[in-house]
């Protein structure tokens, strides 16, 4: 047999699988003849060692601590660009010169205004509706205001599908918030970047015009480009699914909206700060009775914001971001209780060997919701912010899935174990 093989044997059967090679990372065996030639399916419960696309958009070594974009390294991504070129390299497979960036910049900031119809579209929900729900309805109602997009055929129709999501989600999240609080919306202001004009549009009021604080937008173009992408997660290949239907873009990318809405997914970073509140308020709660609860496996009490599923290293991304941590709490004019609790867990967990020796180390969930909170967003906006900063991956996901001659409609297969035959027993009989 041939390195270029995998043998399987089933009873008397013998099967030869390809092995197919990867750029840099694991290979993969190709199975896609295993139920037609041995009558056998995979059992893989939430697909960890089921590759289910080729893609060339994002490289994750969750041994090494590493995560790339296009090749590139998240860190050398966050440090030196903005979060347009970060998602003009996810799309396009290359980061943009200065005059191809100049032109993408302007043609979003041209597309951030939402068509006047949409306000009746906020005003309709209910004041208490969450962010997310709003997004994610949005999403696919602004499609509707363009029959291309509906269906679109040619690569200029589906590159102007993508500038118009990345354009016109701030507007649309920064609309859902005012809704949430009662105030008026605000239009955006072509004359600000994307992350200047989204906390523009977010924190202005007719009563005040706040000031933007560069070391406010620096913070967020970081957090927005820490989530851009990040593999074949849950919410990524939700977009795949719906997307292997020949689904349009924009209902593709509110289908990942609904899953990233997860608490174990986009909402882990919610989930942080409702763990440093119960701490708050249990007076009893110390840092000591709270470590040792979080090893205790009798306790059922989580450390939320340690340990990630793919890395049993440090994630790369909230190694970036704990350097801006301290630096947007230590510019914090006022103490916040829960923030300082944060930064004593923090210490007491990464100094104490049980986590470290377990790599459980705190994780780019725990960094975001605590600076997200320090820049003053509501715990209903964490989600959304990071669907705003994902939203080229996905994109980028759909766009690599539709040009994949290899592609099929997804259909996972099941291993039944409920009844055998039964014979049908009328209703007067039962």
């Amino acid at each position: 047999m041939s390195d270029s093989k995998a043998r399987l044997s089933i009873g008397d059967t013998i099967l030869e699988l390809d092995k197919l090679e990867a750029t840099v990372g694991q290979p993969a065996i190709d199975i896609r003849r295993l139920r037609a030639d041995a009558g056998h399916v995979t059992f893989d419960p939430g697909f960890a060692n089921t590759a289910n696309a080729r893609s060339e958009i994002t490289y994750i070594n969750g041994a090494a601590g590493e995560l790339r974009h296009r090749g590139y390294q998240i860190e050398d991504l966050a440090i030196n660009c903005s979060f347009l070129e970060v998602a003009y390299l996810l799309l396009y497979g290359k980061l943009p010169n200065r005059t191809e960036l100049e032109a993408w910049e302007l043609d979003i900031s041209t597309h951030t205004l939402l068509n006047e119809e949409m306000r009746s579209f906020f005003d309709a929900f209910p004041r208490r509706a969450h962010p997310m729900a709003v997004l994610s309805s949005a999403t696919n109602a602004i499609s509707t205001f363009y029959d291309v997009y509906r269906r679109p055929t040619r690569k200029q129709e589906i590159d102007s599908g993508a500038r118009t999501l990345i354009a016109k989600m701030p507007t649309v999240a920064a609309w859902a918030f005012k809704k949430s609080i009662g105030e008026p919306y605000v239009y955006p202001d072509n004359n600000l970047d994307y992350v200047e004009n989204f906390l523009h549009m977010m924190f202005t009021r007719p009563v005040e015009d706040v000031p933007i604080d560069p070391a406010v937008v620096k913070a967020l173009n970081v957090l927005l480009i820490l989530h851009a992408d990040h593999g074949q997660n849950c919410s990524t290949a939700t977009v795949r699914a719906v997307g292997s239907s020949r689904a349009n873009m924009f209902t593709s990318v509110a289908a990942g909206m609904g899953a990233l809405w997860g608490p174990l997914h986009g909402g882990a970073n919610q989930s942080v700060i409702e763990m440093l509140q119960v701490i708050h308020d249990d007076p009893d709660a110390t840092i000591d009775s709270t470590i040792a609860r979080a090893k205790d496996k009798d306790d059922d009490f989580r450390l939320m914001g340690f340990g990630h599923r793919v890395y049993s290293n440090y994630d790369p991304r909230a190694r970036v971001l704990k350097s801006y941590a301290e630096d947007v709490l230590d510019r914090m004019e006022t103490s916040d209780p829960l923030l300082e609790i944060a930064r004593e867990l923090e210490a007491a967990a990464l100094a104490d060997d049980y986590f470290a020796s377990r790599k459980l180390y705190p994780n780019v969930d725990f960094y975001s919701g605590i600076i997200f909170r320090a820049l003053g967003f509501p715990e209903r906006m964490f989600t959304v912010l990071f669907a705003i900063g994902r939203i080229p991956g996905w994109i980028a996901n759909w766009m690599e899935m539709n040009s994949d001659p290899d592609t099929r409609i997804m259909r996972p297969r099941q291993l039944y174990v409920g009844e055998t035959a039964r014979d049908f027993v009328p209703l007067d009989q039962r």
